[in-house]
């Protein structure tokens, strides 16, 4: 178990299809537990696996005193009604935009022992569901922004030291 260094936007894995996890294992478990300890940290809500690297589909969550972590997540519910809410990431720090989501949402997924996992949020926890569910199908919130806020965000980013280019 360990804190994992994050990677950030301009990094192509954050742009990659995150693959199934098809195997139950001790890696798996080295995993959740990575993502659990690096969610862990002050001011973090959500991590999802290629935020560390790793191209496969898992996330954890850290709400208020609400902690857990979905392997093979999917969306299966979005309440209709929808706000703009700020958003952070991070993966893109220092910044944060107004970003639609929907106000209620359920994931489903598996947990370690391969056995049905449902995790239903409102208010924040719905957003980072949402947000982790993005990050495992290879998009960042920057990508839901309308297209003068998308700009603005990317040329802003490009300035940081932390973006990432070869």
């Amino acid at each position: 178990m360990a804190v994992r260094n994050l990677r950030y936007f301009g990094d192509p894995v954050l742009k990659t299809v995150s693959e199934p996890i098809t195997r139950f294992d001790a890696s798996t478990r080295t995993l959740v537990n990575d993502l659990l300890d690096t969610v862990n940290l002050p001011g973090r809500a959500g991590l999802a696996a290629p935020q560390i690297g790793v191209n496969l589909r898992a996330f954890s969550y850290h709400e208020r005193r609400r902690i857990g972590y979905v392997i093979n997540p999917e969306i299966v519910e979005l309440s209709e009604e929808v706000r703009e809410l700020d958003e952070a990431c991070l993966s893109v720090p220092e910044m944060s935009f107004p970003t639609p989501r929907a106000t209620r949402a359920v994931v489903r997924g598996v947990d370690l022992r391969n056995e049905p996992v449902i995790v239903e949020g409102t208010g924040e926890l719905a957003q980072c569901l949402q947000h982790e569910v993005d990050h495992l199908d290879g998009m960042l919130y920057l990508d839901r922004l309308s297209t003068e806020r998308r700009k603005d965000a990317f040329a802003r980013s490009r300035k940081r030291p932390w973006f990432w280019s070869r």
